[in-house]
């Protein structure tokens, strides 16, 4: 089996069965985002005390890679140390600005190098980045209370 094949079935197995999807009431800050260019859109959960996200929930309607990617995010950021989740997200940043020319850090970013192959294609960047920027935005707004 190929490399991209099995990335193909991490994102399809993470729209299928989502991580952490479904709104909790218990929340700091909520943001909503859209991807204007294709209409994908999430709502986005977060609590941060004493610096570790404690409680990240999301809601969502848009394609399998950004569903897929909300998924990832949220699995790995739940529970993390708010620096180490800023690591995560400036990895995969760069990873999807990348063009295809980075294969990312498993070690930080786990089952989302699985979008490696995405950062080839453009239009596709914001719908992977979608949870990501909404988490961001969460963030600051959270930490600034």
């Amino acid at each position: 089996m190929d490399l991209d094949h099995l990335y193909q079935d991490v994102i399809l197995d993470h729209y299928k069965h989502p991580e952490h999807k479904g709104l909790s009431l218990e929340k700091d800050v909520q943001v909503h985002h859209v991807n204007p260019s294709c209409g994908d859109e999430i709502t986005l959960n977060l609590s941060i005390k004493d610096g570790v996200i404690t409680n990240l929930t999301w809601d969502g309607i848009g394609c399998s890679i950004s569903m897929a990617s909300a998924s990832m995010m949220s699995g790995l950021f739940f529970g993390k140390d708010v620096t180490e989740a800023n690591v995560a997200l400036e990895s995969f940043m760069s990873l999807m600005h990348s063009k295809g020319t980075q294969k990312g850090d498993e070690a930080v970013l786990e089952d989302a190098i699985a979008f490696a192959g995405v950062s080839k294609y453009p239009a596709r960047i914001k719908c992977a980045l979608l949870g990501w920027m909404a988490y961001k935005d969460a963030a600051v707004q959270a930490q600034s209370r």
